[in-house]
């Protein structure tokens, strides 16, 4: 059996705690690989280890950061192929979409690689009569992340470039489900030049969590996954004194206009549903569909879902591959055939669904729900697969008050085209990102990524200027110095004369 285990100071560590998680291929569900799982003191062993190199690391220069990162970035790019090989295999996406997600982590790579600009400080002169102040901004120390199954490789790369450019270490807990690309991640860093102990990759669970939100010796925490764990994440690392960014679960919406056009409306929503099998926080699972054309949008949303081809992540035919896990699909399936009974039309149930030569996989098929009463669970729930709901409403203004009323505010989208109905919705809707004619919003990574509401937990959203400011924290200095020719002007208690 194939065994994951920890990546600290630079080099592989083997699992000490006697404890271990099962990785599973989705496709198969073959457990033929296992994770170390840490207990307190490998925790501590690894935030040592960070500690220990940022003594160095943080007064580096940043020409030096920069060079490692342009050889990482480099790295990742003549690696793609393997890393995308590899959230397949414990994943289960497709391995063309696992090639986004390494393309979309290499984003933030290239902006951690022109972190000098970004990390510019201010300069005001004669504020005072010979008084200078000057602001900079300075790394934090040792910082974690806790990432999610269904981007092993995007969502950390979101995090640690652009923490260990700002100068700080970092301390990665990766889901168990799927740990192999973070830790490959980790390995090409080592080989670019990234300094044992800047980067450290440990697996766990609620073990390794629990310690790293209260070790005195960690100075901020990013997060992503579902909200109850954000919220717990936020109120626990906030109570240790910690700086916290923690985003969490999501429902979005996708409100389509009687003037939009409908074929680009139902492509995109069949893409924005179900690819990645559903599984990611900026999927849409409610498309909205005002006035008169929610049968015509439906019957093209069916006509374009019943051609996706479902199988093999590694099979260059597949479309959308199997879900997690076999508990998680379980509970995805459960929204499907309990959704009648709550008031929904099913007009696709993709429960059942198996492959054939795989039917040991987590498989489901695509669902879709019409008529979706918005106190049902398949509406008030975040699902994470591929099942999408159709609400219907009369008028612009009542599909954004249903929206509002969402305790999410992660990512929407318009259909339309009416510039002026855009423009009102961009500055109407209670949500973090937002998309016109765009059904995942997903900025680039010189913007930042990051919801409203119940998606998100903290001040600051994840990469882009918010994600710099995040990993540093600012300073002021106000500065006066003599010149050679004053006298001594003795003691003066009054405030500077600045006027």
């Amino acid at each position: 059996m194939k065994t994951v285990n920890h990546w600290i100071g630079g080099k592989t560590v083997e699992g000490a705690s006697g404890n271990w998680g099962p990785v599973t291929d989705p496709a198969t569900g073959a457990a033929d690989t296992r994770v170390a799982l840490a207990s307190v003191e490998e925790v501590d062993a690894a935030v040592a280890a960070a500690k220990a190199a940022y003594a160095t690391w943080g007064t580096s220069s940043l020409s030096a950061r920069t060079a490692i990162l342009f050889r990482y970035r480099a790295l990742l790019d003549a690696h793609r192929d393997e890393i995308a090989a590899l959230i397949t295999a414990e994943h289960g996406k497709v391995h063309s979409d696992a090639l986004g997600e390494v393309a979309r982590g290499l984003e933030i790579v290239e902006l951690a690689c022109g972190i000098t600009t970004q990390l510019k400080g201010e300069l005001s002169t004669q504020v005072s009569n010979r008084v200078d102040v000057s602001s900079i901004r300075q790394s934090l120390g040792v910082v974690a992340g806790i990432t999610p199954f269904n981007f092993p490789a995007m969502v950390p790369m979101w995090m640690f470039p652009v923490a260990v450019a700002c100068g700080n270490t970092f301390v990665l807990k990766p889901s168990e489900k799927d740990p192999s690309a973070s830790l490959r991640l980790a390995e090409l860093a080592t080989e670019a030049g990234l300094p044992d102990g800047v980067l450290n990759v440990l697996h766990g669970d609620k073990v390794a969590v629990d310690r790293l939100l209260e070790h005195p010796d960690v100075a901020a925490v990013s997060f992503v996954g579902s909200t109850p764990i954000a919220r717990h994440i936020h109120a626990t690392a906030s109570a240790n004194g910690k700086r916290v960014q923690a985003l969490g679960g999501a429902k979005n919406h996708m409100l389509v206009l009687p003037d939009a056009d409908l074929d680009a409306a139902a492509d995109a929503a069949v893409s924005a549903a179900y690819g990645s099998a559903g599984e990611r926080c900026m999927a849409i699972s409610a498309v909205v569909a005002v006035g008169s054309i929610g049968d015509e949008l439906v019957e093209k949303i069916v006509e374009r879902a019943r051609k996706i081809k479902i199988g093999p992540g590694n099979d260059p035919t597949s479309e959308m591959g199997p879900l997690i896990t076999a508990a998680h699909r379980d509970k995805v399936a459960s929204y499907v055939t309990g959704a009648a009974a709550q008031g929904s039309k099913v007009v696709l149930d993709g429960t059942g669904h198996t492959v054939e030569g795989f039917e040991n996989g987590h498989w489901i098929g695509l669902s879709l729900l019409d008529h979706v009463p918005t106190d049902s669970d398949a509406y008030r729930d975040e699902i994470f697969g591929p099942v999408l709901c159709v609400l219907r409403v009369d008028t612009y203004e009542e599909g954004v008050a249903l929206m509002n009323a969402s305790p999410f505010g992660n990512g929407t989208a318009i259909f339309t085209r009416d510039g002026g109905a855009a423009r009102r919705f961009q500055l109407e809707i209670e949500a973090g990102m937002v998309g016109v004619n765009v059904p995942i919003p997903v900025p680039v990574g010189y913007h930042s990524f990051g919801g409203w509401k119940d998606s998100l937990f903290g001040d600051h959203h994840i990469y882009g200027n918010d994600g710099i400011h995040f990993y540093t924290r600012g300073k002021v200095t106000t500065t006066r110095w003599p010149d050679p020719a004053d006298a001594p002007s003795g003691v003066d208690l009054g405030f500077p004369r600045n006027h």
